[in-house]
This record gives C-alpha cells, sequence and structure tokens, in this order.
C-alpha cells in the first residue's frame, strides 16, 4: 500500500503542475493577442521610415553626413541584448544569451564589449561576465514609446560622445505563436542603402537633405528600438503559450500513465488480498 500512497501523491501533483501550466498558457495567449496586433501595426511603418532614411543617407556628400552615421575603427562596441524578465519560455531567453556570447566570444574577440540588458535574464547573465552599463528590466511594466525613447537617446549618446564604435541589438523577432527568430541589428552608425538604391536627385527637399536626415535620425533610431522591444515582448509571451501548451500535455500524459500504474498496482494488491482469503478457506476446510 505504501507504493499505492506514492503514486497517488504523484498524481496530485501532476495534476496541480498541469494546472498551473495551463492557466500560464491561458494567460499568454490572452496577452499575446494584443502584443501581436501591436507588432503587425508598427512593421509597415517602421520599415518605411527606415528604408526613407538610408535612401537619404545615401544620397547625401560625404562631408555632410550625420554624426550618426560616422564610420570608426570598432575598438569598443555595446551590445544591447533584450530578453524578459520571467523564464518558462522555452528558449526564448537561452537564445539571445547564446547569441550575445558569440558576439562577446568570437564576432568582437579582443575589443571591448559591453552591455546594456532590457530584461533581468539578461542583466542576471552578463552582470556576472562583462560589464553591464545599464539594466531597464523595468521597462515591461509600462512598455511604451516614451520609456524606450529615452533608452534609445542615452545610446545615441553614447555614440555620439565616442563612448562605444558600434552598437548592436538582439532580440527575438516574432514570426508567429512557435517561432521566433534571433535577430542581430547594427543600431549605430546608421548603415546607408546601396547607391543604387538613393533617393533621385531630380527631387527638390524642403529644407535640405542633411537637414532632413537629421530631424529623421533620431525618430528612426527610436522607432527601431522600440520596434525591436515590441517584437521581443510578442516572441516572449508566443514562446511561453508554446511551452506551457507543450507542458501540459506532457503532464497530461505522465498523469494518465501514473493513472494506469496505480490502477493496475491496486488491482494487483486486491487480487493478492482475495488469494489470501480464498487461500485461508481453503486451510481452514481441510
Amino acid at each position: 500500500m505504501a507504493n499505492l500512497k506514492e503514486i497517488r501523491n504523484r498524481i496530485t501533483s501532476v495534476s496541480s503542475t498541469m494546472q498551473i501550466t495551463s492557466a500560464m498558457k491561458m494567460v499568454s495567449a490572452a496577452k499575446l493577442k494584443k502584443a501581436q496586433d501591436a507588432i503587425t501595426a508598427m512593421r509597415p511603418y517602421s520599415d518605411k521610415l527606415t528604408e526613407l532614411l538610408q535612401s537619404l543617407s545615401a544620397s547625401l556628400d560625404a562631408d555632410s553626413g550625420s554624426k550618426f552615421a560616422d564610420n570608426r575603427e570598432v575598438k569598443k562596441v555595446l551590445v544591447v541584448a533584450i530578453t524578459s524578465n520571467r523564464g518558462l519560455a522555452g528558449a526564448f531567453n537561452s537564445n539571445i544569451l547564446k547569441q550575445t556570447t558569440v558576439l562577446n566570444d568570437e564576432v568582437y574577440a579582443g575589443k571591448q564589449v559591453d552591455f546594456v540588458a532590457i530584461g533581468k535574464k539578461a542583466n542576471d547573465f552578463w552582470a556576472k561576465r562583462a560589464k553591464v552599463i545599464a539594466n531597464h528590466s523595468g521597462i515591461f511594466d509600462d512598455l511604451t514609446f516614451d520609456s524606450v525613447a529615452a533608452i534609445a537617446e542615452d545610446l545615441m549618446e553614447q555614440f555620439v560622445s565616442g563612448n562605444y564604435d558600434r552598437i548592436d541589438i538582439v532580440y527575438n523577432k516574432f514570426k508567429n505563436a512557435a517561432t521566433q527568430l534571433v535577430m542581430t541589428e547594427q543600431f549605430l552608425p546608421i548603415v546607408p542603402a546601396a547607391g543604387g538604391d538613393a533617393i533621385s536627385a531630380d527631387y527638390t527637399f524642403e529644407p535640405s537633405k542633411a537637414e532632413i536626415v537629421e530631424q529623421l535620425i533620431p525618430k528612426s533610431l527610436k522607432t527601431q528600438l522600440y520596434k525591436a522591444v515590441r517584437d521581443s515582448f510578442a516572441s516572449e509571451h508566443g514562446a511561453r503559450m508554446t511551452a506551457m501548451h507543450k507542458a501540459t500535455d506532457n503532464a497530461t500524459e505522465l498523469r494518465d500513465q501514473l493513472k494506469l500504474t496505480y490502477n493496475k498496482a491496486r488491482q494487483a494488491a486486491i487480487t493478492n488480498e482475495i488469494l489470501e482469503i480464498v487461500g485461508g478457506a481453503e486451510a481452514l476446510n481441510n
């Protein structure tokens, strides 16, 4: 009977876990819908703004280039790692940490690499291994454009002041609930489009192209970072919903197996008791 009690306790434990994972799945599914709508609506605007900025930048003379397009020899790199504050989201966070590790150990080997953490998981990981100059884990409590724009302004200041020669963003791009793509984007200096994609010189610009670019660049960079954070936010809930769905299915399968094992053990115990009773009765008759 001790074995039966142990199996019964395991069934109770697995059932409790299944209820938790099922609830987490439903919560993430509800949050995912809103996050998905937000990033889907934002992407066309962000992509077009970036395309326009790159085309304008490519058509500028070298002497009139922007301070944000200053290509210096890369000695100091700042990596913006965007993760989540919580786990239980499958490989969502580990994929970002692996990619940032590749940047630190291989791509920028021998250079100074510092980090900006957006998300508690990134801060916990890199705080023990490298220099984290800023931790913005609280941004997900109130995810607005203004809060992200403040981070983007700080990154721009770090680049313009010469503290860093290149800034990269690493995040999960939302494709669907089951698929997230790890992206590494160059944030600064800005990357002009190929010469063939530059805006035709037949257009007249008012004010000048240089002034337009100087106005567009900060807006574009803020939008680029906001899109990355929004993508990561949607990806987090998609990854967690998928992970919790699989966990719930696994818990259900394990519970069913334990119930079958319990019923077999219980049936065997009952059969043994019946045999003992029958054997005892026969002994008395003899």
